[in-house]
């Protein structure tokens, strides 16, 4: 139950008790003054008026009763209201807990695979560096021949990535066509590249 909530319970209730004691209090300022009456009247040596007469009940009106049914209705309404927010706020709070916890393991897992994807990306680029130096160090017809085999733009990749003598050690050793097709490739990879 929140502390809203609480003081206001808290407010009608007081409110439902004043009320009520103020008609005890009332009801009782009434008794003594008819009971004082009916003593001073003996007092003078008058005979009561009502003798033998039972005496008068004190009772509750109906109205009262229903104003009282309706209080003790309005606050069952309201503790059931009050059960019912304090059920949402457990749900919501062990929503907000499950959330955290998938957040987390989502960050975990986002932080594994960029180490993952790091490593990898590292290891491509170290096999393609250390392929890159094997053809380097080969004999320049062997290494044309190999390349005469590849995809243009894998063997581009190499190219460019290779000194430039040992380049064009290869490309002189490639027939006409495939040096032709090579150098195109080389040359158009970066023609879209801003200029400045």
């Amino acid at each position: 139950m929140s502390g809203a909530a609480k003081r206001r319970r808290k407010k009608t209730m007081r409110g439902v008790l004043t009320f009520l004691a103020s008609l005890l209090v009332l009801s009782a300022v009434l008794r003594v003054g008819s009971d004082a009456g009916r003593a001073w009247a003996r007092a003078d040596g008058a005979a009561p008026s009502d003798a033998g007469a039972p005496a008068a009940e004190c009772t509750t009106e109906d109205d009262l009763h229903d104003m009282l049914k309706s209080f003790q209705a309005r606050e069952a309404q309201i503790d059931r209201q009050e059960a019912e927010i304090a059920d949402r706020q457990q749900a919501q709070k062990a929503a907000d807990r499950q959330i955290e916890s998938k957040l987390a393991q989502l960050k975990a897992a986002e932080e594994k695979l960029r180490s993952t994807l790091t490593i990898a990306d590292t290891a491509a680029e170290s096999d393609v560096a250390r392929l890159t130096k094997v053809f380097e160090s080969m004999k320049s017809k062997e290494a044309a021949t190999l390349f005469e085999e590849m995809e243009p733009e894998f063997a581009a990749g190499f190219l460019g990535r290779m000194k430039p003598e040992a380049a064009a050690g290869i490309l002189a050793g490639l027939s006409p066509q495939s040096a032709h097709l090579f150098s195109v490739v080389m040359a158009g990879r970066n023609a879209g590249a801003p200029k400045q």
